[in-house]
């Protein structure tokens, strides 16, 4: 048995800095002093394991898995679709891919969420599934909202969707954000403009995919997801760790 390899390190010139004034909390959440670089050890290159026993097929179904009486929630019908790969361009099978959102007009179902747009009385805002052994995953859910938020006077959101994807290992696992293809807030976003690079911006944006749009239905975005590759190692004249 072989200890699995080490995972690439982040690239730093591509994710964005941890302190960026136009996005006000970074200032203040933000360490305050140099990261600490540390060894990847077994407990970070290996991770959870999940089956499909943990996942009802209607986790995935954001339209109807909160829904009461056969109703089902409001909104704008969407597919997000695509698929979790690692760095090498490999699929990455059997992971957990997590999801939450505001409802289609832009407000959490969260106590804490003030804004005046209505709760959706069908609609929970979180799902989950599992990749397939391709790398495959989707969801069924509607288009969110934009919203208003305390950074600057008029500042809004686009419309977006939270995702966590596990990977292999803890250190693969990445939480981020997508967006929608054409939303003319994108530009103005100011934890958008966080990333340093417009093509890893780019990368945050889910592409509408006609070929794959229900016609009269449901239209669908197509999203790849990119985690942390590993390194190869020898191994008896192979290459292991991939």
């Amino acid at each position: 048995m072989t200890t699995p390899a080490e995972f690439y390190e982040r690239d730093r010139a591509w994710h964005p800095p941890a302190q960026t004034p136009i996005y006000k909390t970074s200032v203040t959440r933000s360490p305050q002093y140099a990261l600490l670089s540390l060894q990847q050890s077994v407990s970070e290159i290996t991770g959870p394991t999940f089956g499909h026993t943990d996942i009802d097929p209607l986790d995935r179904d954001l339209i109807h898995n909160y829904a009461k009486d056969g109703g089902s929630a409001i909104g704008e019908r969407i597919i997000l679709h695509g698929r979790v790969l690692d760095e090498n361009a490999r699929p990455i099978p059997n992971t957990l891919v997590e999801i939450w959102q505001a409802n289609a007009g832009g407000r959490y179902r969260h106590k804490k969420d003030t804004y005046l747009a209505p709760i959706d009385p069908n609609f929970g805002g979180c799902g989950r599934t599992l990749t397939d052994e391709n790398g495959h995953y989707y969801f069924r859910t509607v288009k969110p909202g934009a919203y208003p938020w305390r950074n600057y006077v008029n500042s809004w959101r686009p419309a977006h969707i939270h995702m966590s994807i596990f990977g292999t290992a803890f250190c693969q696992r990445l939480i981020t954000q997508c967006y929608f293809e054409g939303d003319p807030l994108i530009e103005r976003c100011p934890i958008v403009n966080t990333i340093p690079d417009m093509a890893a911006q780019g990368q945050l944006v889910a592409a509408l995919d006609m070929n794959a749009t229900i016609p009269l239905d449901t239209i669908a975005y197509k999203f790849d997801i990119v985690l942390r590759g590993r390194r190869s190692t020898m191994f008896e004249n192979r290459l292991d760790g991939n």
